[in-house]
């Protein structure tokens, strides 16, 4: 096996350093989803974690890794490179400068087993495997070119409502303004949330849209996400957890401050990840796959031109 490859307990390892970190936010009261970007500080712009080599958006845990460390340290940037990517940019990583850990996932067939299965004619069966790397952000290093290590402007605060209300629409879910409660109703598979005007702040009805919008792409038809919880069940618990990350992953791509919308789930939230350390992880792999989905409805032109991040969290 090569040395990249992580044994078992390597990973349970590494499922339960993430998952504990985690947990240590929750119970400070901190939500790792939902940074505090408007904060004096925290000096990065709002959006999602970048390889700023590639372009190339990080995703799934992987956020919330990358955003945390941008919160933690003050960094001004969300772009990130490894040491060698800083090199092959004419830069360097700063001498002293300690990085941030993200994970790698995926899965490989043994040469043992392609022989087996050559032999018996049965399918080869693939080993998943964990692989950390380490990540600097682009104010961690020097003589980067200038376009590297400027800092994105936030869109123009005209723009956004009307980029989420014409988002909704393009998605192609039965989307339905009224009543004085918002939800998603799988049977029926149709989102319904109250008018602007319920909400003391109008900003949160939009927040409050893409929370139920995150829900609607678990559809069967969409992405297929287990919806079958019954209200205050784990599954529906661990459902909430995704549609509160998927709203927050899409509110940061689109120049909306995410907040929390259902802070009243966390001790469902912190029973399921101390049961399960690779709960979270999947958590944010699937939301950060329906925010992929969901923001893939923009209009080409405000796409940026870059696909999900190819390191897939685990």
């Amino acid at each position: 096996m090569s040395r990249h490859h992580r044994t078992g307990q390597d990973r349970t390892n590494l499922y339960d350093e993430i998952t504990n970190k985690i947990i240590a936010e929750l119970v400070a009261g901190r939500f790792p989803w939902v940074q505090p970007w408007g904060k004096s500080n925290t000096k990065a712009p709002l959006g999602l974690p970048r390889n700023a080599s590639t372009g190339r958006r990080y995703s799934g845990i992987n956020i919330l890794i990358l955003w945390g460390a941008v919160v933690q340290y003050g960094f001004p940037s969300q772009g990130w490179l490894t040491f060698r990517q800083a090199l092959s940019l004419g830069g360097n990583v700063r001498k002293g400068e300690r990085g941030t850990t993200v994970v790698y996932a995926d899965r490989y067939i043994p040469e043992d087993e392609k022989q087996r299965a050559r032999e018996t004619g049965e399918e080869a069966q693939a080993i998943p495997f964990l692989k950390r790397f380490t990540v600097f952000n682009t104010a961690q290093c020097e003589g980067l070119p200038e376009d590297i290590t400027i800092a994105a402007p936030l869109p123009p605060p005209g723009l956004i409502e009307p980029r989420v209300e014409t988002l909704i629409a393009a998605t192609g879910i039965d989307f339905r303004i009224g009543g004085d409660k918002a939800f998603y109703v799988p049977s029926h598979d149709h989102v319904v949330v109250p008018p602007p005007q319920a909400y003391f702040e109008p900003i949160n009805w939009h927040r409050t849209a893409l929370h139920e919008i995150g829900h609607a792409s678990g559809h069967h038809s969409r992405l297929n996400r287990d919806l079958s919880g019954s209200f205050g069940s784990k599954k529906y618990c661990f459902e909430e957890l995704i549609a509160e990350q998927i709203s927050a992953f899409c509110c940061a791509s689109l120049g909306i401050i995410p907040t929390v919308r259902h802070a009243d789930y966390i001790g469902n939230w912190l029973e399921i990840m101390r049961e399960d350390s690779r709960a979270i992880v999947r958590a944010a792999s699937q939301a950060s796959k329906a925010a992929d989905w969901i923001l893939s409805f923009l209009p080409e032109n405000e796409q940026h031109a870059d696909t999900a991040e190819h390191r897939r969290a685990a």
